[in-house]
Parts: C-alpha cells; sequence; structure tokens
C-alpha cells in the first residue's frame, strides 16, 4: 500500500503541475523581462500576473504532493511516473490551451502508457524510509554535475549563437536544478522520523532551497523566451531524465531481481524518455501568445492553434 499511494501522490502531482506550468507560462509572457540581477523585483513582477499567481499556487500543491510522494516510494519510480505527466500536458494543451497535436505526438502518448505500464507490472521497488538510503560520495558526485551542467546551460544561452535556443537552453537548465532539489529533498525524506532541528541543520536543505531558487528564474525565463509546450516538455525531460538514474545510482534502485526485469524495466524507463522526446514539437509564437494574454483572454482565437507535422 505505501507504493501504491506514493504512486497516486506522484500521478496527482503530474496532473496538476502540467496545469500550473500552462499558467505560468500566460503570466511570465505578461510580466517584464526576468534580470538575474535583480531577482526580487523580478519576483514581484511575476507574481504581479493573475496567471503567474494561480499557476504557481498549484505548483506549491503539486510540489507538496511530489515531496509526500517521496517519502513513500523510490525517487527513480516517482520520477517516471512523473514523466507520464507529459502525456497529460499534451492533452491539457490540445484540449484547454488550444494546441493541436500530430502524429508523431500521439505516437509518443501511446508509448508512455505502455512505458509506464511496463514499469507498473515490473513494480517491484523499495519504499518509505528505506528508499531514502544513499551513498554519500555518490550523491556529492551526482549533486556537483547537475549543478556545474545547470550554471553551464545559464551561461551559454547569453551566447549570440545561441539566440534562437535560448528558452531551450533555460529550460534544460531549469530541469536539472529542479533535479538538484528533488534529490537533497529524498535525502531529507530519510530524516523523516528525526526532530525537526536534525532536518534543519541538514546540508540537503540549503542545496534544496538553493536548487529551487536557481530552478525558478530559469524556468521564468525559459517560459518568456520559448513556446508554451515545448518549453514545459523539455523541463520536464531534463528534470525525468536526469532523475531516474539519480534514484539508481545514488539511492539505488533497483532495476529488477532478474536479467529478464532489468531488460523489461530499462526497455520501459526508454519507451517514456522517448516518448518524452516525440511530445514537444506542437509550437506556437511566443508573440502570438503573449499579445493574448497582455489581452486577458484564455482560449485561442478562431484558427489560431496551428497543427505542427511531423
Amino acid at each position: 500500500m505505501t507504493l501504491a499511494a506514493g504512486l497516486l501522490l506522484a500521478a496527482l502531482s503530474a496532473a496538476v503541475s502540467q496545469v500550473g506550468f500552462l499558467l505560468r507560462h500566460r503570466g511570465a509572457v505578461e510580466a517584464p523581462d526576468v534580470d538575474m540581477r535583480r531577482p526580487l523585483r523580478s519576483a514581484i513582477d511575476l507574481f504581479r500576473s493573475k496567471w503567474w499567481t494561480v499557476g504557481y499556487a498549484l505548483a506549491v500543491v503539486a510540489y507538496l504532493l511530489h515531496v509526500g510522494a517521496l517519502t513513500l516510494a523510490a525517487l527513480s519510480l516517482v520520477q517516471v511516473v512523473l514523466a507520464g505527466g507529459i502525456v497529460l500536458l499534451a492533452v491539457i494543451a490540445e484540449r484547454f490551451f488550444g494546441f493541436e497535436l500530430g502524429g508523431r505526438q500521439w505516437a509518443g502518448v501511446v508509448l508512455a502508457s505502455v512505458g509506464l505500464a511496463l514499469l507498473a507490472l515490473m513494480g517491484e521497488s523499495r519504499s518509505g524510509q528505506d528508499s531514502a538510503n544513499y551513498s554519500v560520495a555518490a550523491m556529492v558526485a551526482f549533486e556537483a554535475v547537475l549543478v556545474g551542467a545547470g550554471t553551464a546551460l545559464i551561461l551559454t544561452y547569453r551566447l549570440e549563437r545561441m539566440t534562437s535556443q535560448r528558452g531551450v537552453l533555460l529550460a534544460v537548465a531549469a530541469g536539472l536544478l529542479f533535479t538538484v532539489t528533488h534529490v537533497a529533498v529524498k535525502a531529507l525524506s530519510g530524516k523523516a522520523d528525526t526532530s525537526i532541528a536534525e532536518i534543519m541543520l541538514s546540508p540537503y536543505l540549503p542545496i534544496a532551497v538553493a536548487g529551487g531558487i536557481a530552478a525558478f528564474f530559469a524556468s521564468a525565463r525559459s517560459l518568456q523566451l520559448g513556446p508554451a509546450v515545448p518549453v514545459i516538455a523539455v523541463t520536464s525531460i531534463a528534470g525525468n531524465a536526469s532523475a531516474i538514474p539519480a534514484g539508481i545510482v545514488v539511492f539505488g534502485d533497483p532495476l529488477g531481481e532478474d536479467a529478464a526485469a532489468v531488460v523489461i524495466r530499462s526497455l520501459a524507463f526508454a519507451l517514456v524518455v522517448v516518448a518524452a522526446a516525440l511530445i514537444p514539437a506542437p509550437t506556437r509564437a511566443a508573440a502570438a501568445t503573449r499579445q493574448r494574454a497582455s489581452s486577458g483572454g484564455f482560449q485561442p482565437e478562431a484558427g489560431s492553434a496551428g497543427r505542427v507535422t511531423p
């Protein structure tokens, strides 16, 4: 029951997170450009947008559900369920935000469904406090790589030759930095049965906070620079593609007890990642989105949602 409850919380987190992301995109394109040199002013400007505020409130709810899932189930399984949220992103974006998906995107939906079904069938995994045991050396090395890669991407996005990809680069950076936070929170979940003082004094708490703040601004700026669905999907892909191996490398999440289980679960992980890569294609010009957001409209104008063919 512990594992099932953790996966249910992860599924709810995925659904709420995608709606919150789409609403935050609406708010981000209304707000002045995020300036990393003036973080307080940028944050105030973002929260002056009602859509950003509502979207962020949903993001908080989604994160609390995510933390609850991490305390009950292994990190790699939680992140795979969250990866399935990209399927929800595609459906919600098409049904309620005016995006229209092509055949390639629906193929991604099918692949994701198959991958998640395989994971459910082969779902033996540690749960509860046992899933929070970790290797300190692996933790330090993994977190250092993620921070270094995220920082490099934030700096690289300023290069002139990368102008057309700035939104995507920042989205990848945000996804990696979100994983920094998720890994630290998972480590903290192992102290759930200790005192509040011990949790507050843990080195993983400031790591989680710092990673969350950096990811907040990188994600907000990426939403301003790129079209909604690709940027949100890339953020999710980067986060899940880095968090799933983190669960295996840092926390020792098992791939399976025998060769057949390892092969099937590895295939399931691969299918979810491939599905996540297929879905981001539907796009809409950021300028058009900004114009609609500034007019306060939520539904697209007739004929404004273009189809992106595979």
